[in-house]
């Protein structure tokens, strides 16, 4: 893993004070680890590049412009130029696609490592971890021949109902931002173009290819663009893909002001655009306004705007043969960049090692959230226990495959119920029951989604057989142990889901259960909320994990048995009912022909915060199994200037008797302001391991610029002078401690 120790402004850091307060001392010193990009210097390959291209024809240019396979743009053999090579990445380096439609080239070499969902990641809040991910994926990408893995997804989670919230981080540009950089720096490690996708305000999949998103100029820069301006000035990101909807009329492939005025006048970006599959709609527009690389679904290839239609233009002198030349260059620049031309000591990578089925565990360990541990039923306490019951359709589903995105083809994927059985001692007993059944309406043997623009439509109705088996397992087992949510065939891409409920006829199934046992434990396996605040109530023990990779159900049994304490906290809000969160409040989601974002800054738990609507649970919300004490918070200063580095120190004690990491989390207000402000907002945070009966001294970091607001007149950032309240708690709504500091 490459690290380097250099701590920059925009970072967190950790120390571990050797100060002693009380009997406790710490025991080491500290510091974070940051991970630096690597250069992305255009002047080692200019005059090379510069030689290619005037020996290069037209079409030989225009043929590096388009894909000339799925996955794949044309290269010149005679010049030594390859193709780019492209793989789908969210969960893993996608299985080999025929080179001219979606379906499987039938390989037997291209297994890969399952990873965790970016929810899972997201929720571990630990960008080492993060950085850990990349790295082990960019290892596969690299052994599979790719030059370029289609991710991170970074979107910013607008609405609970979202197809693809399982895939992004976060609803919190700040966490988005931190948790995207150490990805991107640790895929690009290896040699790999990142593409981080989809720029941008790309937050439904409703009428995704058409919708026209209306957001003002604050909110985009504050909400929706931080995560992308972190990829390209903090990550050296290489690419990024353009999005499916438009942005202010003009579609996000061909949009002259996100594509040429903001990310490569203002953010320097020297990377390439790549479109969404098939999301380019016109020829000379779409080069001139910024787009490099056309991709697509499966027609002729010649036949895209990228192609002979580009080839007729530029003859027929719409389009200049310079303007070309630009964009070639790009994308010659970048295959410079991970040495896929004249490369020497090119990372060869590996796949779907031990390694890296350990690093897919490590993600998953840290991501499951404990959301409510009645009277410590977890742990589970063995001693005297001969059987468990382990009921739900989750307990062995597997979600490596499934959904309209993209997945991975894998040899290991641990599920719940293998994970327990893998952990349990021989003398527990194991009674399973399916319980409810995985069922969609109008498909053949219930087997394939009905994919509406309302999300798969499933069957509620239990079955009364099913339903009886498992009542009868919970009866006659000493412990209860229910797997229920949701799934990547209900949870996917295409479509937005219609509401809060649990599929298949689950809330009804869990409750039936409860009232047998309500002693029992209840997991949920999803990427996004649901409606769950009467099973919350009713069950004694509850947890939230995720799609959650090759390694999930050992991690989740471990979590489980307390051979790991739970350390995940929420990536988003989980709101009560649906009308509670933002978009849905201000009757802003789906829209039409357009979408305006009616809540305009105020995402996420910064509507919940400021509205003074009571969550389910809150942001940042996750229990562990024991317990933290914050004290002796305190600034380094009470007066700062906007160009001061705030050092934000407090105690963290384990008055438990476990050893546990705990998140702290850093939350800004501005009383009184000029402006519109959310009552708060996330500015930093620190995952640290605090050992039973210890406390460790942190300090987090926090650049005043990182105060700052969006000046629509003046067109920049401007931290407003004044007093600012400093907030630290292991929630948005868990506030430990604050006190005042002065801005002049």
């Amino acid at each position: 893993m490459k690290k380097n120790a250099i701590i920059i402004s925009a970072t967190l850091l950790l120390i571990i004070s050797c100060k002693k307060e009380t009997k406790e001392s710490v025991s080491e010193v500290v510091v974070e680890t940051t991970y630096a990009p690597k250069e992305f210097d255009l002047s080692k390959f200019e005059s090379k590049i510069d030689s290619l291209i005037a020996l290069m024809t037209l079409e030989e240019k225009i043929g590096m412009l388009h894909g000339n396979s799925m996955f794949t743009t044309g290269g010149v053999e005679r010049l030594g130029i390859p193709e780019l090579k492209m793989a789908d990445g969210p969960l893993g380096v996608r299985e080999e696609i025929s080179r001219d439609n979606w379906a499987p080239a039938g390989w037997d070499n291209d297994f890969a490592t399952y990873y965790p969902a970016g929810g899972g990641l997201s929720a571990t809040w630990n960008t080492d971890l993060a950085y850990l991910f990349g790295n082990s994926v960019g290892q596969e990408t690299r052994a599979r021949g790719k030059d370029m893995l289609l991710s991170p997804a970074i979107n910013i989670i607008r609405t609970p109902l979202g197809g693809r919230t399982y895939e992004y981080f976060s609803e919190d540009p700040f966490l988005n931002k931190k948790t995207a950089v150490p990805f991107i720096v640790g895929l690009q490690d290896n040699d790999v173009m990142a593409c981080v996708k989809h720029f941008a305000v790309n937050n439904q999949e409703t009428n995704r290819g058409t919708v026209d998103v209306i957001a003002d100029e604050r909110t985009i820069r504050e909400i929706y663009l931080p995560a992308y301006k972190a990829a390209v000035t903090e990550a050296n990101a290489y690419s990024l893909m353009g999005a499916y909807n438009k942005f202010r009329g003009d579609y996000l492939c061909e949009n002259d002001y996100m594509l040429n005025k903001i990310l490569r006048d203002e953010w320097g970006f020297k990377g390439v655009v790549v479109s969404d599959w098939a999301a380019v709609h016109s020829t000379v527009k779409t080069l001139e306004n910024g787009l490099d690389i056309e991709m697509g679904t499966p027609k002729p290839f010649n036949e895209f705007f990228l192609a002979d239609k580009l080839i007729a233009a530029a003859k027929a002198g719409e389009i200049s043969e310079a303007e070309i030349n630009k964009h070639v260059k790009r994308i010659l620049t970048v295959l410079f960049q991970v040495k896929a031309i004249d490369g020497k000591d090119r990372v060869e990578g590996s796949i779907a090692t031990e390694a890296h089925y350990q690093d897919a565990y490590k993600i998953a360990s840290e991501s499951v959230v404990l959301l409510k541990n009645e009277n410590n039923a977890l742990p589970l306490k063995l001693e005297g226990i001969n059987s468990i019951a382990v009921i739900g359709n989750n307990a062995i589903k597997k979600n490596a495959l499934g959904g309209f995105g993209a997945g991975v083809k894998t040899k290991r994927e641990v599920t719940p119920l293998e994970g327990l059985k893998n952990r349990l001692p021989e003398s527990v007993t194991i009674n399973y029951a399916e319980g409810y059944l995985e069922r969609y309406t109008k498909n053949e043997n219930n087997k394939k989604t009905e994919v509406t623009l309302d999300g798969p439509v499933t069957v509620q109705e239990l079955d009364e057989a099913k339903l009886q088996e498992a009542i009868e397992a919970a009866k006659k087992s000493d412990i209860t142990i229910i797997f229920a949510g949701s799934n990547r065939d209900y949870e996917t891409e295409a479509s937005d889901r219609k509401d809060l409920s649990l599929p298949f006829g689950q809330k009804e199934f869990i409750e039936k259960i409860l009232a047998v046992n309500p002693n029992t434990i209840v997991v949920m396996i999803a990427g996004a909320p649901f409606d769950i605040e009467d099973i919350s109530k009713k069950s004694s023990a509850l947890v939230w994990s995720w799609f959650n990779g090759s390694e999930g159900g050992n991690a989740l049994a471990d979590v489980l048995l307390g051979n790991i304490n739970p350390s995940g906290k929420l990536p988003w809000t989980m709101p009560k009912k649906l009308s509670d969160s933002p978009a849905h409040a201000t009757n802003s989601f789906p829209g039409d022909e357009s979408v305006t974002y009616a809540e305009g800054i105020l995402v996420g738990y910064r509507w919940f915060d400021t509205k003074n609507i009571e969550p389910l649970y809150p942001f940042g919300y996750g229990l562990s199994y024991t317990n933290f004490e914050f004290s002796n918070l305190k600034t380094n200063n009470q007066v700062y200037h906007k160009d001061d580095i705030i050092e934000v120190s407090f105690n963290i004690k384990n008055i438990g008797k476990m050893d546990g990491k705990e998140v702290a989390q850093l939350y800004v207000s501005k009383p009184e302001s000029k402006i519109e402000r959310a009552i708060q907002e996330l500015k930093g945070f620190k995952k640290i391991l605090v050992k039973s009966g210890t406390s460790e001294y942190v300090t987090i970091q926090l650049p005043a610029k990182e105060l700052a607001y969006y000046n629509v007149d003046k067109k920049q950032w401007m931290v407003e002078p004044g007093t600012y309240k400093i907030k630290i708690g292991n929630s948005s709504r868990a506030i430990k401690g604050e006190f005042k500091i002065q801005i002049n």
